[in-house]
């Protein structure tokens, strides 16, 4: 199995995107989720964040439906330093809402408009629980220190702005991680098993409908999950679409073989320019051999540990 690098999760960056305009990202990771999250500043000067369902809500909102409902403490969750005035005019657009039933209900008519007021409250106390930072915890006790994350993740995003603060290098080495063999089979174990899982349900069910009584070989295909592992591991096709993630080995010499092991792939598309992605960064030092990699599409984007 060749290890995949890949961008750190739980780890807040900002990056430039245009020319002075700059968006926070942020990967929740817990379990099987990964959700991506994103900070940006409009035109307007209003700060606005965009997670699963929820798309370019005001960060002041969310804020206050998370249950800091005044200004003064959402300006302490940012920063206690004074020269943050530009969070004035976003506090002051959204002055109406007063309460954090108020905050949840704007976003429930942002996001399940057209369903009775309980419902669409439900639901959106649901999404604000499960998808917004649940590496944080899923549940109502994390609501506060999601708010103060949130926050932080801010006042980072101002600083760059304001220029106090450089924005991050995603091609920096502290920012990836290497996702080796373990991680790998652990995403494929899980994807599989919730498959066998679902299939045990359907066939107790299928046999009960019969009105028979079902043995427990019936029920459980005990094939099913291991020739889908088998299968996964013999074609290199992985969970998420992506291939060649197992390969066989290149046994042409001893050499080469310890090259192949020693591979670390990028998941980014080869076609692609990505200069910056391809280039040697000075913290591949003593981690990635800066002459090992393949001439063509691929170069830069497919590296091998330092030995």
């Amino acid at each position: 199995i060749v290890n995949v690098e890949d961008l750190a999760a739980n780890n807040f960056m900002v990056e430039e995107v245009k020319d002075g305009e700059f968006s926070g990202r942020f990967f929740a990771a817990r379990g099987s989720y990964k959700i991506p999250h994103s900070f940006e500043k409009k035109k307007d000067g209003i700060y606005y964040m965009s997670f699963t369902r929820v798309k370019q809500m005001p960060i002041v909102i969310v804020l206050k439906a998370l249950g800091l409902v005044k200004d003064e403490d959402i300006m302490k969750a940012i920063s206690t330093e004074k020269n943050y005035d530009e969070m004035i005019l976003n506090l002051y657009e959204f002055v109406d809402i007063k309460t954090q039933e108020d905050a949840i209900d704007f976003i429930a008519r942002r996001v399940g408009a057209g369903q009775s007021k309980e419902v669409r409250m439900e639901r959106t106390v649901d999404i604000l629980d499960r998808y917004l930072l649940p590496n944080i915890g899923v549940d109502l006790k994390s609501r506060a220190d999601k708010a103060k994350n949130i926050g932080k993740m801010l006042k980072r995003l101002i600083d760059v702005y304001q220029g106090t603060r450089s924005a991050d290098d995603k091609d920096h080495y502290m920012n990836k991680r290497i996702r080796m063999s373990g991680d790998l089979l652990l995403d494929l174990f899980r994807v599989n098993f919730k498959v066998l899982v679902g299939d045990i349900l359907y066939n107790f069910q299928r046999i009960i409908k019969r009105g028979k009584l079902p043995s427990i070989r019936v029920i459980i295909r005990d094939k099913l999950l291991t020739s889908r592992l088998y299968s996964a591991m013999a074609t290199g096709e992985w969970v998420g679409g992506r291939q060649g993630v197992s390969q066989r080995m290149d046994r042409s010499n001893y050499l080469s073989m310890i090259s192949h092991l020693q591979r670390v792939a990028s998941p980014l598309a080869t076609s692609q320019e990505n200069f910056d992605a391809r280039a040697l960064h000075c913290t591949h030092l003593g981690r990635l051999c800066p002459i090992e990699t393949p001439e063509g599409t691929n170069i830069g984007l497919r590296k091998n540990l330092a030995m």
